[in-house]
């Protein structure tokens, strides 16, 4: 497989360096359906099999699949227990998605915000493309460095200024904390393992994720107990830091799509195993009880491009198709 590295023209640089980039591969791309990668990101051909018969047999305009760490330091144990606490709630927010080509340039998404993978879907949603989570569709990470890791703990925390009722719940977790004191405390410690536990245990992600990961989920309740707060004061400062500058709005509101009477959360698609030679009869539901399977080296199926990135060099004007 020919690698593209494509150096970005002027007009295609954003103040978020990943849209420029992506939006720039996407129109490089040979191919309808697309897979947007970070550097860090691990995809194998049989999770591309599946992604391409989801896409190839439905309507979907995009599909957001799962992530989990590939190794197991102290920072992806912290981090999946917020990936677990996510998946209980709808979905996390991975590294990667996978996109129809044609949707996303219908208009392409602001580049000028934080939270790019929620504008991204609010983008195409708000002009009518269908979004769905797959849980089943687990795709492995690299762990960050605990220097990266400790970088993103506020910007993390600013992605929710785009999501109101999230920003409430982790702002009220301060004072909930000094006013209850002790008992608040064991409450929120013990209600956050469970929630983690649950999202270990919707789509089968047992086989994914290690028996002992949701007893991480405190940890990260207490982190964003802070970092919520520390977020709002950089919104009141202009904006969180971002490489050179600072990004002000985390992401677009969410618009109602044409001829739709409800804003809810995207579904989850079920498919069946997809293996070598089998393709999957996509199915969208509110629930999915599948599992992901992890096979052997990267390498695209027939009518897929990879567009990918590289965050040393993004934000000077590269992307790669």
């Amino acid at each position: 497989r020919a690698v593209r590295h494509l150096r970005l023209a002027d007009e295609d640089r954003t103040p978020n360096g990943k849209v420029g980039a992506v939006l720039a591969g996407t129109r490089a791309a040979g191919h309808e359906i697309v897979v947007i990668i970070d550097d860090d990101v691990i995809w194998r051909r049989p999770q591309l099999e599946r992604a391409h018969a989801v896409m190839a047999g439905t309507d979907l305009a995009v599909l957001r699949p799962q992530n989990r760490y590939c190794e197991m330091t102290w920072a992806a144990r912290w981090d999946t227990g917020r990936t677990l606490i996510q998946r209980a709630l709808g979905g996390d927010w991975p590294g990667t998605v996978v996109v129809r080509r044609a949707a996303l340039l219908d208009g392409g998404y602001r580049g000028d915000v934080l939270f790019e993978n929620l504008e991204l879907e609010r983008a195409v949603r708000a002009r009518g493309g269908t979004v769905a989570v797959d849980l089943r569709l687990v795709i492995d990470r690299v762990p960050p460095t605990t220097r990266h890791f400790l970088g993103q703990r506020v910007r993390q925390a600013y992605d929710e200024l785009a999501r109101p009722a999230h920003l409430a719940a982790e702002l009220a977790l301060l004072p909930v904390v000094s006013i209850g004191g002790r008992r608040a405390i064991a409450t929120l410690a013990v209600g956050s393992v469970v929630v983690a536990e649950v999202g270990r245990r919707r789509a089968d992600g047992r086989a994914s994720y290690p028996p002992t990961s949701a007893l991480w989920a405190p940890a990260w309740v207490a982190e964003r107990a802070v970092t919520s707060w520390l977020a709002l004061g950089s919104r009141l400062r202009g904006g969180v830091r971002y490489r050179d500058g600072r990004l002000r709005v985390a992401a677009s509101p969410a618009l109602r799509p044409p001829g739709s009477r409800s804003r809810g959360a995207p579904p989850s698609v079920t498919v069946r195993p997809v293996g070598r030679s089998q393709r999957a009869a996509p199915v969208v539901q509110r629930r999915s009880p599948g599992v992901s399977r992890h096979g052997d080296r990267l390498a695209t199926p027939s009518g897929m491009a990879l567009v990918g990135r590289r965050p040393q060099t993004v934000g000077q004007g590269e992307a790669r198709s």
